[in-house]
């Protein structure tokens, strides 16, 4: 679904595009409208655990987004296992091997999900927060992450090892926390109001991202869009490359 969205829009500002996957059918996630065209020589088709493979869809890339995951939270670990981690080093050390200079990699705001069962972001989810949005304490990147599943343990792991091939290898390795997109590019569940992201600006900032200089060795940033009880600190993407959101919950249900 993200994927897609992202190859559409570096294709209509001229880019060369290519897309990896396990298979040539659209996800679950995807529009049942939406219509996935990719020509057949631009289209990888393999496992991410198949490190030639990826090594050989990597070895002519500018820049590399890895959006490849199971993103089931009740996913087993065997599963999470090949495509989260072994997927994961696989995507960064073939991206080392042949010298692709930045990764752009998808973790999740699900690593920050502990954080929901305290107050007052308890009360943000149940629709219950009476006070001023100004006054909620924001979540930052220097936050202890707080993982609920295994999934969202692998993310963890993968902005570990992003930060370890930034660090070692001079790559340039930045990471997302995606929030709740969408195929109905619409806030669905009121639950998710405050960390939802429309499909436009998590394409924004994906391609904010692969254009940041170089010089950018590593960071992470909260991919929302402008809800104005987000308790995660969307805006920092903001001053560092220049992500601005045009779009936010309450206007989009």
């Amino acid at each position: 679904m993200i994927g897609w969205a992202a190859i559409k829009r570096f294709r209509a500002r001229g880019d060369e595009t290519y897309g990896f996957a396990r298979r040539n059918i659209a996800s679950e996630r995807v529009a049942s409208d939406e219509v996935i065209d990719i020509a057949e020589d631009r289209l990888h088709i393999a496992d991410l655990a198949d490190y030639q493979a990826v090594r050989e869809a990597v070895s002519t890339m500018d820049a590399v987004v890895h959006l490849g995951a199971d993103p089931r939270p009740d996913a087993d670990w065997k599963q999470i296992l090949e495509s989260n981690i072994t997927g994961t080093r696989n995507v960064l050390e073939a991206c080392r091997e042949t010298g692709v200079s930045r990764v752009v990699f998808a973790s999740t705001i699900m690593v920050n999900w502990g954080y929901w069962e305290d107050e007052p972001y308890t009360s943000v989810r149940e629709g219950t927060f009476a006070g001023d949005p100004a006054d909620l304490p924001v979540i930052t990147h220097l936050d202890p992450p707080r993982p609920m599943d295994h999934y969202a343990a692998s993310k963890v792991w993968g902005e570990a090892m992003a930060r370890v091939y930034s660090e070692k290898h001079g790559m340039s390795c930045l990471c997302i926390r995606v929030g709740g997109v969408n195929a109905e590019d619409k806030l669905i569940n009121p639950a998710y109001a405050a960390i939802w992201c429309s499909q436009r600006d998590i394409v924004q900032l994906i391609e904010r991202c692969v254009d940041a200089p170089v010089s950018l060795g590593f960071d992470i940033f909260f991919g929302m869009s402008g809800n104005p009880y987000c308790w995660v600190d969307y805006r920092r993407a903001g001053e560092i490359v220049g992500y601005v959101p045009r779009d936010g919950a309450e206007e989009m249900e």
